[in-house]
């Protein structure tokens, strides 16, 4: 078996554990029976459960990388994608949160270990932002002086709205027409696009 896929069972045994249990009430040994490896195995890879508690949001972080750049590949008119990109980075990390269940608490008293595991994703979504900002300043869809600017901006927006998303607090009772209503035509208006009159 090859090094990357016993990695790989064992961080998928983690975060299993992680999110049943809880990472406190998890230990090394319940790691590698879940994963069907000996403790010894386990240590080759990880220095102790932080390393692995790591690597389990790495794994999500890079899921939701993969999910983003789809949605950038879409063959979508910009206006539509940037907003695509929002809502996809709002509701995968929402879901990554609530199907790992115990890991919610977690990810919030820890936020500041996330911060340190998330700067790759972090600079993947500002470079997809960027990329939809300028096929749009290109196609004329949007006018923005500084693009760069800009998606740092709306990434750090958009980041800023985790928590308060992933606990309902924000777009708890938002539908599809109040959401294009009021949240679409925020961004929109503020990258310059102009709104067919209704």
């Amino acid at each position: 078996m090859t090094t990357s896929k016993t990695r790989t069972i064992l961080v998928a045994a983690a975060r299993q554990l992680f999110a049943r249990r809880g990472v406190d009430n998890t230990t090394m040994i319940d790691i590698a029976l879940t994963a069907g490896k000996s403790r010894r195995t386990l240590y080759q890879y990880f220095k102790n459960k932080e390393e692995v508690y790591m690597a389990v949001i790495e794994t999500e972080l890079e899921i939701l990388s993969d999910t983003m750049r789809r949605v950038a590949d879409q063959p979508l008119a910009p206006e539509v994608k940037v907003m695509k990109l929002i809502y996809t980075h709002l509701d995968a990390v929402r879901g990554v949160v609530s199907r790992n269940g115990n890991l919610r608490a977690n990810f919030f008293r820890d936020n500041w270990v996330v911060e340190g595991v998330r700067k790759h994703f972090d600079a993947n979504e500002v470079y997809l932002f960027r990329e939809v900002l300028r096929e749009g300043v290109e196609k004329g869809t949007f006018h923005i002086e500084d693009i760069n600017m800009t998606a740092e901006i709306i990434h750090y927006s958009v980041k800023g709205l985790e928590v308060p998303y992933i606990r309902g607090h924000v777009g708890n009772k938002l539908d599809e027409s109040t959401r294009d209503k009021y949240v679409s035509r925020m961004v929109l208006t503020a990258l310059g696009y102009h709104f067919r009159s209704e």
